[in-house]
């Protein structure tokens, strides 16, 4: 027979959140002699919140028996669902479907209408709303939620709700998607739920809010889920993810150089153990950092680890290699990557780059022809930042079609969004073609004291690619009138953030003609 007094300080432990004491006290009694099932549920739980999932799953396994012994069924259940459930997130199918089909026979023993049939609604919805199957989706989560109502189960509640609104947002009904994801989070900061759910709802909340360039939402449930975290020091899970939030948020307001020190120590924590689905996301996203800082051979080195960790480095590397130079290969990429893409909102975070990377290219009529998309997508989903995205996207498209006065006033709207959002590198992106705009126009004093505002803010941020395009830009002698069509695209070319190597072949074609010779 167990310990009796480490049992009990396990529970309390348990109960106040003190992961790593749990398991010990749990542990040592489990070492001293048999543990009742709840208590060995009790030590899965906290062996997963420690980061040993394998551990965790054994311990499931074990519970699972201990209570089909005793005859709880719906219990027994329960353990072998979240044992599959968790070797399925951790890249196990085979052994996940094993355990998911003997939470079933054990529930089969049971009510017919037991709450686990609810949790057991949740896999095959999981997997319809990663496939794009929708109606499917939702006929999941709502069985799901039928049964959380009926029950009162509040994880079953948060878990079909946060499914639900998943699948509202995924189909572009983000008002009734948004509201449902809130409630949840509602819920989950008042502490009503247990903590792995809790921890998938945090992280895949503040993931659709990133999908959906919902900023203003990442930003706050990001600052939940952080002092969520910090209220468990011992939790490995969740942790990582809540790092390259941070990074995240930290890269949009423009603090670089804490935003790679917080995606480096989110690397750092999502790499052991290893197998994180979020690792390559957090690469990804160091890449980004260090591609608008300009150290273009790491930002390289990044994008090709986040493709060998599974995620995608488009269009990140896209735009990099506009930067080098190699405009078609980025062509042939942000097409590919928009190609892969299906849901709207996936498809309003590649289509900026095809419009910068076709401009790049020449090729204005694809670039106007992605910005249409990407502005009707905007509008659909009703977002500020996808709004501000598409206004400056809009009036880069107007720019290189010579229509510089009717850019300027689509860049304004832009300018003005990205100041609501606190967003200063794209707002001082905005501000150079708006420079180039009034430049267009004729009226080179306004066009320097718009690029002058853009050279002090790349200047404060560290973004040396994009303050030497603009020193080179603002360096151009005007001619006696408006830029011609040609110079507007090649100027254009320098917002991209071109070499100065590049931007001198451009800029100066009889240069160029006399080196050839």
């Amino acid at each position: 027979m167990a310990d009796a007094e480490l049992v009990d300080r396990g529970r309390v432990a348990f109960s106040r959140a003190r992961w790593a004491e749990a398991y010990d006290q749990l542990a040592a009694a489990d070492r001293d002699g048999q543990i009742a099932a709840a208590d060995l549920a009790r030590l899965a739980t906290a062996s997963v919140l420690l980061g040993d999932e394998a551990q965790g799953c054994d311990t499931l396994g074990r519970a699972f028996h201990a209570y089909l012994e005793t005859g709880n069924v719906e219990e027994a259940a329960s353990c072998a669902f979240w044992a599959g459930m968790l070797l399925l997130s951790h890249g196990h199918p085979e052994q996940g479907a094993g355990w998911l089909a003997k939470a079933r026979r054990a529930a089969d023993e049971g009510p017919a209408d037991a709450v686990i049939y609810g949790y057991l609604s949740l896999p095959a919805a999981i997997q319809a709303l990663r496939a794009g199957d929708f109606p499917r989706a939702l006929e999941g989560y709502s069985a799901a939620l039928e049964v959380g109502e009926r029950w009162h189960d509040p994880d079953l509640l948060a878990l079909a709700r946060l499914g639900l609104g998943s699948t509202r947002v995924g189909l572009g009904e983000v008002a009734a998607g948004n509201a449902l994801l809130d409630e949840v989070m509602a819920g989950v900061t008042a502490g009503e739920i247990s903590q792995i759910s809790a921890g998938i709802v945090y992280c895949t909340v503040i993931h659709v809010c990133r999908e959906s360039f919902d900023l203003r939402r990442a930003r706050e449930w990001t600052a939940a889920l952080t002092r969520w975290c910090e209220q468990q020091p011992d939790l490995v899970p969740f942790r990582g993810e809540c790092l390259a939030n941070r990074a995240y948020v930290m890269m949009t307001h423009g603090d670089w150089t804490d935003a790679l020190t917080e995606v480096d120590r989110a690397v750092e924590r999502l790499s052991d153990p290893p197998g994180q689905p979020e690792l390559g996301w957090a690469i990804y996203h160091r890449a980004e950092i260090l591609r608008v800082l300009g150290e273009d051979v790491d930002a390289d080195e990044a994008y090709r680890r986040a493709n060998q960790l599974g995620w995608d480095p488009q269009p990140g590397l896209a735009l990099l290699r506009v930067r080098q130079g190699r405009t078609e290969e980025a062509v042939a990429a942000v097409r590919r990557a928009l190609d892969a893409t299906g849901q709207k909102p996936t498809r309003s975070g590649v289509l900026p780059a095809v419009v910068e990377v076709t401009l790049a290219a020449g090729d204005v009529t694809a670039a106007r022809q992605a910005v249409d998309e990407l502005t009707e997508i905007a509008a659909q989903l009703d977002s500020t930042w996808l709004f501000a995205v598409s206004a400056q996207a809009a009036g880069a498209v107007q720019l290189a079609e010579g229509a510089a006065d009717d850019a300027l006033g689509t860049l304004r709207r832009a300018w003005t969004s990205w100041q609501a959002l606190a967003v200063p590198y794209e707002a001082a992106r905005t501000r150079v073609l708006m420079g180039q705009a009034y430049r267009a126009l004729g009226d080179e004093n306004a066009a320097q004291l718009k690029l002058d505002a853009a050279r002090w803010t790349f200047s404060q941020l560290g973004a040396r690619s994009d303050l030497s395009a603009v020193e080179a830009l603002a360096r151009r002698t005007p001619g006696t009138g408006p830029l011609t069509a040609r110079e507007v695209e090649v100027v254009r070319l320098v917002a991209t953030g071109r070499t100065n190597r590049a931007i001198a072949t451009e800029l100066f074609p009889a240069r160029r003609r006399w080196r050839a010779t």
